[in-house]
């Protein structure tokens, strides 16, 4: 058998394709839909949640990819805690669920969207690994 150059590039900071008519703002949290274009996370059938957006992407008049936003991923973001249901030390190591683009949940909504796993608790939010 040969040896195979085999091409790799850093997946750490991606460029997304950015879903029209929409706005992301830089620190929230980034899905991408069932056409592998970037969105708000939210508790919508087929996110999937790829990280942070490093930038604001503004595509509020564009079509789907006519602009890209930097995500961060495979780090730990802090992001709002459920006040409806709050994730606690008991979540430590376990998946916290989307309730919105900047705030998780310990329990799933209507789609049960996970946001990443939690790494700790803190008064201000929840430490969240993302990809």
């Amino acid at each position: 058998m040969a040896d195979r150059k085999t091409q790799m590039k850093d997946s750490d900071l991606i460029p997304l394709p950015v879903a029209a008519s929409t706005l992301i703002e830089a620190g929230r949290m980034v899905a991408v839909n069932a056409s592998g274009h970037a969105v708000k996370a939210a508790d919508a059938a087929g996110l999937k949640v790829m990280g942070k957006a490093d930038m604001r992407a503004d595509n509020s008049n564009g079509q789907n990819g006519d602009i890209f936003v930097l995500t961060c991923r495979k780090m730990a973001f802090k992001y709002r805690n459920s006040p409806a249901n709050a994730v606690g030390m008991q979540h430590i190591g376990s998946d916290v669920y989307i309730e919105d683009d900047e705030t998780v949940s310990s329990s799933g909504g209507v789609n049960s969207i996970v946001a990443g796993r939690c790494l700790g608790i803190e008064n201000d939010g929840v430490w969240v690994e993302i990809g």
